[in-house]
């Protein structure tokens, strides 16, 4: 079994375990329901566990606030944290005393599904939508800048629930990120999202 199969044998076994008979003949949901579905809600959380492009494993908590936040905190020993907000994504290093290296958000996939309105069925935006037994998966890039990445999204049915999600970025480098239970709903403090407060948690200052 390749790498690729085994991230998907881990993401979909409480999907297979659960799928109604109707699924197992490869029905794909629509790209319209799986659009309905991202903009029915503005907060998430789930643990996670991500595979990096070296094959090495990371776990941890996401937190979801859409539109355009989003936060990965990664258990101990690492307590690394990716942190999106105010259109950028800002990557802290728990071994550096330095600030965050800092991307913009637009020129990651993950933006795609943080937008404020997740439109899956526009022009050039999904270049391949399929159902492999009892899950859809939609494959995703920036229409307008294709060189930005991809994101290959993994869905389970009935209800529809995101499962995975698979980052290749502009350098071709795959990052892996396997979902626990979503929660949807709730409230999640602005304070998470602040990348000031984040800097004076971890005794940083601006222009280190």
């Amino acid at each position: 079994m390749n790498r690729r199969s085994l991230i998907l044998s881990i993401a979909l076994v409480p999907a297979l375990l659960g799928a109604p008979a109707a699924l197992a003949q490869d029905e794909r949901i629509s790209l319209s329901e799986l659009s309905r579905y991202f903009n029915s809600f503005e907060v998430a959380e789930a643990e996670f566990t991500q595979v990096n492009p070296d094959e090495s494993i990371s776990t941890g908590q996401l937190m979801i606030h859409r539109p355009g936040r989003v936060r990965f905190e990664y258990d101990p020993p690492e307590e690394n944290l990716v942190l999106a907000s105010g259109g950028s994504v800002n990557i802290f290093d728990a071994r550096s005393n330095q600030g965050p290296t800092v991307y913009p958000l637009r020129r990651t996939p993950l933006n795609l599904i943080l937008a404020e309105e997740v439109d899956l069925s526009r022009e050039r935006m999904v270049v391949d939508h399929r159902a492999e037994g009892p899950t859809t998966i939609v494959v995703a890039q920036d229409p307008e800048n294709p060189d930005y990445g991809t994101i290959e999204l993994v869905f389970s049915a009935d209800p529809i629930e995101l499962r995975q999600w698979i980052v290749t970025d502009d350098m071709g480098r795959e990052t892996t990120v396997i979902l626990g239970d979503l929660e949807l709903g709730g409230s999640l403090s602005s304070t998470l999202f602040s990348v000031d407060i984040e800097m004076q948690r971890r005794g940083l200052r601006s222009g280190q």
